[in-house]
C-alpha cells in the first residue's frame, strides 16, 4: 500500500488503520435475509444502501456500551483491497543484470534477464452501495493496474476505478455485484469529542478486523506549514487502534453509521501510536457522489486565505475580537466572497448556521457544497457580528459544472508508442516515447508534429506511452487552474524543442 503523507518533523504520517478484537463466528456469518433482500433506500448522496436495522441500539449502547450490534451490521461490508502495480509497464521492459561469475570468468552471456516483479499493494474499502460501489483512499489504489476486491464472504471481485480525488484522498471504484450489504451514511458533524466509535478494516492483511476508541479532536489538520495548499484536512481524530493496510476503512459509530473514512496514523515508528484520522463522511460522501455522477469532483470555493485565529501576526491580534475562527488574511482572485462583501481581517465563525472554530473547519464546511450554490457566511469584524450570502464558485471563477476530461489520446489528439533500440542508438538517448500520429486536439495546436520524441514531461522523465499518460492523468485531476504540461523532447533531425500545453482551456 502506498504511503503517502510525508515525513514532518521527525513524525511520519503512515496509511493506517485499525487493529484490535478479531470479529467472532457469529459476527462474520451474513444475515441471509438481509443478503437476499432486494430492499434499499437511497442515500442523500445517491448511493442505494439496506435499510438499517438496529432497534433501541440508542438505549443499549447507553445502558451496556455494547458494540456487537454496530460491528455485525458493519463488518460484512469492509472489503479488502490488493492494489497490483505492473513494474514492467512502468520501467519501460526488462531489466538486465550482471552474474558477477559469467562476467569475470567469460562463461557463457555476459548477462541475463529478469522479468521486474509486480508491486503489490494492500488497504480496505467500504461498500456504499448495494450495486457494487466501494469508496476507499486515493492512496490505496493510485497508479495500480489491477484491483481486486476480497469480500468479508471470501468472494473475490475485479474492480475498476470510477475516480480518484487527491486533495481529500478520497476514491471511488465498482465491482460488478448485487444485493451487497452496505454501511449507511451518518452524520459526521453531530459527533462529539468522547463519543464512541469503531474502526473496521484489515490492517496487515488481517480481514474483518474491529477495534474501539473515542473521539479525540474534530477539524484536525495533520500537515505541517509548506504542504500542498489543495489538500483538504479536517480529520476526525479518534485513538481507535489502528495500522497499515486498513487505510480506506470505516470509521462507524454506535448506530453502526459509517461517519468517517480512516486514512492515516500519526506515529514515529509506523505503526500505531495512539492517534489516528478519518476523513469525515460529510467530505467523503460529497466527493464519492461528484465522482459518481460527474467523474469529476465538484470543488467549490469561497475565493479566500485563511489562517486560524492563533496563527494570525501579531500586528493584527489586536484587531481580533474573538479566539475562535477562520480570519481572512487575503482573496483569490475573482473572489466570491470579496464580491459578497467579506473584507481582510475578517474572521468567519460559521457556515449556514454552523460553527467554525478552524480554517480546517471552515474547509470542512465549504466542501459540502457545489459551486453555484449560496451559502450564509457569518463574521466577526472588529467585535461586529456581520453575516453574508455568498454565491460560491470552482476554482476557475465560474460556476459551471466540471466533467471528467475522459481518455488522455482523446483529450491530447494524439497516439504514442514506445521507442525501438534501434531509434534510441540513432539518437543517443535510452528513454522516450513517439507522437505516433497526430489529430485535432491540444497535441497540433501546441505546435507537434508527428514523429517527435518526448522525453520530460513535468520534471518526469516518460520511457511509456502508460508513464506519460498517468503525468497527464495527475493533471487532468488538478482542480485549479494550472492544469499545465511542459513538455521536453526532440525531432528525429536531433533538435530540441519545448511546448507547453494548457489542458484548462
Amino acid at each position: 500500500m502506498k504511503k503517502t503523507w510525508k515525513n514532518m518533523l521527525g513524525i511520519v504520517l503512515v496509511v493506517a488503520v485499525s487493529v484490535g478484537a478479531a470479529v467472532g463466528t457469529s459476527a462474520y456469518m451474513m444475515n441471509k435475509k438481509q443478503a437476499e433482500s432486494s430492499y434499499f433506500v437511497e442515500s442523500e448522496y445517491g448511493f442505494r444502501q439496506q435499510p438499517v436495522h438496529l432497534a433501541n441500539l440508542n438505549t443499549i449502547a447507553a445502558e451496556s456500551i455494547d458494540f456487537t450490534v454496530a460491528a455485525e451490521s458493519s463488518v460484512h461490508a469492509v472489503v479488502h483491497i490488493k492494489a497490483t502495480t505492473n513494474i514492467n509497464a512502468r520501467s519501460g521492459g526488462r531489466q538486465q543484470y550482471i552474474d558477477p561469475f559469467e562476467y569475470f570468468f567469460g562463461f557463457g552471456n555476459r548477462g541475463y534477464q529478469r522479468q521486474p516483479q509486480p508491486r503489490v499493494g494492500a488497504g480496505s474499502g467500504v461498500i456504499i452501495s448495494t450495486d457494487g460501489y466501494i469508496i476507499t483512499n486515493n492512496h490505496v489504489i493510485e497508479g495500480a493496474d489491477e484491483l481486486e476486491v476480497t469480500l468479508n464472504d471470501n468472494r473475490k471481485f475485479v474492480a475498476k476505478t470510477i475516480g480518484t480525488d487527491p486533495s481529500t484522498d478520497i476514491a471511488l471504484i465498482k465491482i460488478s455485484a448485487e444485493d451487497l450489504p452496505t454501511i449507511p451514511f451518518g452524520d459526521s458533524e453531530k459527533l462529539k469529542v468522547g463519543e464512541w466509535v469503531l474502526a473496521i478494516g484489515n490492517p496487515f492483511n488481517l480481514t474483518s478486523t474491529v477495534t474501539a476508541g473515542i473521539v479525540s479532536a474534530k477539524g484536525r489538520g495533520i500537515s505541517a506549514g509548506g504542504g500542498d495548499r489543495s489538500r483538504i484536512e479536517s480529520f476526525i481524530q479518534t485513538d481507535a487502534a489502528v495500522n497499515p493496510g486498513n487505510s480506506g476503512g470505516a470509521l462507524v459509530n454506535t448506530k453502526g453509521e459509517l461517519v468517517g473514512i480512516n486514512t492515516a496514523i500519526y506515529s514515529e515508528t509506523g505503526n500505531f501510536a495512539g492517534y489516528s484520522f478519518a476523513v469525515p463522511i460529510s467530505i467523503a460522501g460529497k466527493v464519492a457522489s461528484d465522482l459518481k455522477q460527474y467523474g469529476a469532483v465538484q470543488r467549490a470555493i469561497l475565493g479566500v486565505m485563511i489562517a486560524d485565529v492563533s496563527n494570525i501576526p501579531e500586528e493584527e491580534k489586536s484587531k481580533v475580537k474573538v479566539l475562535e475562527g477562520a480570519y481572512v488574511s487575503d482573496f483569490a482572485q475573482r473572489s466570491s466572497a470579496k464580491e459578497a462583501g467579506l473584507e481582510k481581517g475578517d474572521v468567519i465563525t460559521a457556515v449556514n448556521d454552523v460553527r467554525v472554530r478552524t480554517a480546517n473547519g471552515l474547509q470542512e464546511q465549504i466542501n459540502k457544497f457545489r459551486p453555484g450554490d449560496k451559502v450564509k457566511v457569518a463574521v466577526d469584524r472588529n467585535g461586529s457580528a456581520k453575516t453574508f450570502t455568498v454565491e460560491l464558485r470552482n476554482a476557475q471563477g465560474n460556476t459551471e459544472i466540471v466533467q471528467s476530461k475522459g481518455d488522455v489520446s482523446e483529450v491530447l489528439g494524439a497516439a504514442f508508442k514506445e521507442l525501438s533500440e534501434k531509434q534510441k542508438q540513432q539518437l543517443g538517448i535510452s528513454y522516450g516515447i513517439e507522437v505516433a500520429g497526430v489529430s485535432n486536439g491540444k497535441i497540433r495546436d501546441a505546435g507537434i508534429s508527428k514523429g517527435y520524441i518526448i522525453l520530460i514531461v513535468n520534471d518526469q522523465r516518460v520511457s511509456t506511452p502508460e508513464e506519460f499518460e498517468k503525468v497527464v492523468e495527475r493533471v487532468l485531476r488538478n482542480d485549479s487552474e494550472d492544469q499545465v504540461l511542459f513538455i521536453k523532447g526532440i525531432y528525429p533531425n536531433g533538435r530540441t524543442k519545448y511546448y507547453a500545453i494548457d489542458l484548462a482551456e
